[in-house]
């Protein structure tokens, strides 16, 4: 591990291990803790009480600049979608997708003639498939193979900076 990564790690120890010592001492906080229902509200949390504890282990800043890097264009809105098709041949599409606090609508159902490859970049997300009882829990680094016409909705993504994805869509006939 290089001395900034340790550094990195050691700084959210100590956030997390003071913003828990708060909680311990503070009942109402205590309660806020427990009413959260996911990762993102306890982020929020910790937060409004001054404590960054919201980073991923090995996510660093993007760097300035840099159209090309994947992880550096803004957030969109959130409840947003952007995305820009990379590559593109006759059969095959490769896209970014960055997502903020996305969903697909209540009844709504992708039910897509291409194949379809996603490997999560940044964030995380839920997917449910209409043949599954269980969401799919999906962070970075885990990727998704999703066959034509398996239906299938986004349930959520992370708020900002947002889950950034890459998407490979293919046609049977892609020979790939």
């Amino acid at each position: 591990m290089a001395e900034a990564q340790l550094q990195q790690f050691l700084e959210k120890v100590r956030q997390l291990n003071a913003f828990v010592a708060l909680s311990e001492s503070d009942p109402v906080l205590r309660q806020a803790l427990c009413d959260c229902s996911d990762h993102h509200g306890v982020v929020a949390l910790a937060r409004s009480h001054g404590f960054e504890i919201g980073r991923r282990w090995g996510e660093t800043d993007p760097p300035l600049g840099g159209h090309d890097n994947l992880l550096t264009p803004p957030c969109p809105a959130p409840g947003q979608e952007i995305t820009r098709v990379l590559l593109e041949q006759a059969n095959w599409r490769l896209e970014r997708i960055h997502s903020c606090q996305a969903a697909s609508a209540p009844d709504f159902w992708y039910d897509q003639s291409d194949h379809e490859w996603v490997l999560l970049l940044q964030g995380s997300a839920q997917i449910a498939f209409e043949d599954e009882a269980q969401v799919r829990q999906l962070c970075r680094g885990d990727s998704l193979l999703i066959p034509a016409h398996r239906r299938h909705r986004l349930v959520t993504t992370d708020p900002a900076p947002g889950s950034v994805w890459l998407a490979l869509f293919w046609r049977e006939a892609c020979g790939c």
